[in-house]
């Protein structure tokens, strides 16, 4: 199918690239020129492991190109994704702005005919009925209706729109469109692999038309049919994986659209919660790690997200638990427990400093070494990262503070310019009184400890995330402080 992603940031990025992996014909369209002239140029204006070689091959091959004006991408798309930002606003819910100047695009250059729009942008629960109204506003705005070939439509439009070809509408007639909601489950850091391989594939559709095409466009999706990407999928005949389909979900837009946020919102009162049982650890004498171990083996529960640190950032969870919130208050309801989750991730952020003041006393004076910046290891992406919290407190209380992280150190020094970055986690350290472990990147788990303990003032590690190994560093002679231990 001919497809159309508007927005080329994380989500749509990820989303151009795996449409055309699987077979389809992608155009990535985005109004930033600068950035568009980058990934025509092939190249990756974020940071995910494996996404740059496969978006050059998919552009080498011809399945994927870039654009920046919606009348050369938008015509002749038979699908077209939303992929724009939704940042929280200062109260907490989603600024849809880019959204609506997206939809509003989309409909003055829509092509007559049959074309289903797919909100995959994070939004509040209602916008399917916004977007279509946007869309037909910038149709009804628009000077006039562009005709797009009949011939080129896919069999499997042309089965979903019910007509056939003589009876589809003339460049007169308003163009026909659907409007769905398909939710995306992308973790930075492994987006590649869960846009491949999904848990699932939400749908919400009013209309019957519209999911037989999204059921066409994800097809090989379902069915796992395409050439791996991945090095430990073993496929039978060396072309094709085989694995169990992966579930699709139909439901209402209003339902999908919710089905995101309560995703996230679980996982991140999971985290809080496993942070909770950490605190109470460490006053009683318990481990977390092992009343993690044993409550994750209950089926009920599951091990995932119960690994005890500093909390959750980045952007998804920060912001889809504070606009659910606010879409809660819009309808006079208080999520108490949604709040707690967010308070106590709020808190745990700066654990690591009361430690570093219960070992080391006055920080005042003192050289503190970050080990990871980035929110999560695996990408570049410092949005509400814990290590932001923790470096500008740390710097209040007038530490000295030097980090190191593989990939995310200029953008974590253009918003803490204090905090000077090092080309190496040696050098981070070196002279310094502590060093907190931040982001479990990795390259931390190789660390040559016996230099490491050389090259520091104090032997003092805080791990935030319970990442590294205490029985070799307490070998090494090195003072040992995790989470919840």
């Amino acid at each position: 199918m001919r497809i159309t992603v508007v927005g080329t940031g994380y989500v749509g990025l990820v989303t151009s690239v795996c449409l055309a992996h699987i077979g389809h014909e992608v155009i990535g369209l985005d109004v930033d020129e600068a950035k568009i002239a980058c990934l025509q140029a092939g190249d990756l204006p974020i940071y995910e492991g494996g996404l740059e070689p496969l978006m050059r091959e998919q552009m080498r091959v011809g399945r994927l190109r870039f654009e920046h004006d919606y009348a050369q991408a938008i015509p002749d798309a038979e699908a077209i994704f939303i992929c724009v930002g939704t940042p929280a606003l200062p109260d907490g819910s989603a600024d849809t702005r880019a959204v609506q100047a997206a939809a509003e695009a989309i409909g003055a250059h829509l092509g007559p005919g049959y074309t289903v729009i797919v909100n995959k942008s994070t939004v509040p629960v209602g916008s399917g009925d916004w977007v279509g109204m946007l869309v037909r506003e910038g149709a009804g705005r628009a000077t006039g209706c562009r005709t797009r070939s009949a011939a080129g439509v896919t069999a499997a439009v042309a089965a979903a729109a019910r007509w056939s070809e003589a009876e589809r509408p003339s460049s007169e007639v308003a163009p026909r469109f659907a409007v769905v909601a398909n939710p995306e489950f992308l973790r930075e850091g492994s987006a590649l692999r869960d846009a491949l391989h999904p848990d699932r594939i939400v749908i919400g559709a009013d209309d019957e038309d519209a999911v037989a095409v999204m059921r066409h466009i994800y097809a090989r999706l379902i069915e796992q049919r395409f050439r791996p990407v991945f090095s430990d999928v073993d496929p039978p005949d060396g072309v094709e994986t085989s694995s169990p389909p992966v579930p699709f979900v139909v439901t209402d837009r209003t339902s999908a659209e919710l089905i995101k946020y309560a995703a996230n919102a679980f996982l991140a009162t999971k985290i809080s919660f496993v942070n909770e049982i950490a605190n109470i650890c460490e006053r009683v004498g318990a481990d977390v790690r092992e009343v993690a171990r044993g409550i994750g083996l209950d089926r009920r529960i599951g091990a995932s997200f119960l690994s005890a640190g500093i909390g959750w950032g980045g952007s998804c969870f920060p912001k889809d638990l504070a606009s659910l919130v606010q879409i809660a208050r819009d309808y006079g309801h208080e999520c108490r427990l949604l709040e707690a989750a967010r308070a106590v991730n709020q808190e745990q952020r700066l654990v690591v400093v009361r430690k570093l003041q219960e070992r080391l006393k006055v920080l005042k004076g003192k050289t503190v070494a970050l080990w990871g910046l980035a929110f999560k290891p695996g990408t570049d992406d410092i949005r509400d990262a814990p290590a932001l919290a923790i470096a500008r407190r740390l710097v209040d209380l007038s530490v000295r503070v030097v980090a190191y992280d593989p990939v995310a150190g200029d953008a974590f020094q253009a918003q803490v310019p204090e905090v000077r970055i090092a080309r190496d986690p040696y050098a981070a350290a070196e002279e310094a009184d502590a060093v907190v472990l931040v982001t479990e990147w990795p390259e931390f788990a190789g660390i040559d400890w016996r230099r490491l303990r050389s090259l520091m003032r104090r032997p003092l590690i805080v791990d935030g995330r319970n990442f590294l190994d205490d029985a070799a560093l307490l070998w090494h002679g090195f003072e040992y402080c995790g989470i919840g231990r």
